[in-house]
């Protein structure tokens, strides 16, 4: 049985935060249950070690977040988590003393102007969060995935945020030459800065590519939305290809299903056989 090295797990596909680059959310807002997230984890189990909260929505919005932790761990999966960071303050306690919790990556780029939160609180709080969670040997990635975006100041987000974090002098110009490069950078044990162009989100309303296309949807990454909809990637937040409901059909099932393995093939060939993935920005990348 083929290993699929990340199963995003939406667990819920509410925000706090409404941010310009995301493609928005116009399904249901929900919010998984525990008994769903179990079963979606052992159905997962045999194809993957990790699971990653995310696809739209906060994960640490949700509830029941510390229950959730938990079953993973009673499961023995490892956790990785992408987040705002706006609720570190709140759940923070809960993180650090989950078992499961690998790595969280927090989304520096979603600090817009006009944004809600305090940068100076925010900062303060992804810095203190990042500092404990690291010397608990949980990996942590500052992401500013916004490169080529003139509407955020990388800077005057990540020099403050530096000297939360007791980098200065030559460290803190350090730091900053670290953010100037291309590529993904480490700036102390187990603390990564991650850096990316911003993607356009694939939508059936941006115009095809005809360049061949490949993609590692179904290969190494697959997702479940918090509906129990199964589809190739996490950038499928609407559920365009929607390959079944993992709550009406065994995982297994809907990957051997002709609509899986046709995507599957069609990718191997370099010619998808989605429209989605024939609009898909962040496919260039391949």
């Amino acid at each position: 049985m083929k290993k699929i090295s990340r199963v995003y797990i939406e667990i819920t596909n509410v925000c706090n935060l409404s941010c310009s680059f995301c493609v928005g959310n116009p399904r249901e807002s929900r919010f998984m249950t525990i008994d769903e997230f179990s079963y979606i984890i052992q159905q997962a189990k045999p194809y993957t070690d990790h699971i990653y909260l995310h696809v739209l929505g906060e994960p640490l919005i949700h509830p029941q977040l510390e229950e959730i932790l938990a079953v993973a761990h009673g499961l023995s999966m490892n956790v990785n988590i992408t987040t705002n960071g706006t609720l570190f303050p709140q759940t923070q306690e809960i993180l650090l003393h989950a078992s499961a919790l690998r790595k969280v990556s927090v989304s520096l780029h979603s600090m817009e102007q006009g944004s809600a939160y305090s940068k100076e609180a925010y900062l303060q709080g992804v810095a203190k969060f990042v500092t404990a969670a690291t010397a608990k040997g949980i990996f942590c990635e500052l992401r500013m995935w916004n490169l080529g975006a003139n509407d955020i100041d990388n800077e005057g987000i990540f020099i403050p945020l530096c000297s939360f974090l007791g980098l200065k002098g030559a460290a803190q110009d350090e730091a900053r030459s670290k953010l100037r490069q291309r590529g993904n950078t480490t700036l102390a044990p187990r603390l990564f800065l991650g850096k990316a162009e911003r993607f356009t989100w694939p939508s059936l309303d941006q115009p095809p590519t005809n360049q061949p296309i490949f993609c590692h949807g179904l290969r190494s990454q697959m997702a479940v939305l918090c509906d129990g909809t199964v589809v190739p990637c996490c950038l499928d937040s609407r559920g365009d290809i929607a390959l079944g409901n993992i709550f009406e059909k065994p995982l297994t099932e809907i990957l051997w299903g002709d609509r899986a393995q046709a995507l599957y093939k069609g990718f191997s060939a370099r010619q998808p056989s989605e429209e989605l993935c024939r609009r898909c920005g962040y496919a260039t990348r391949f």
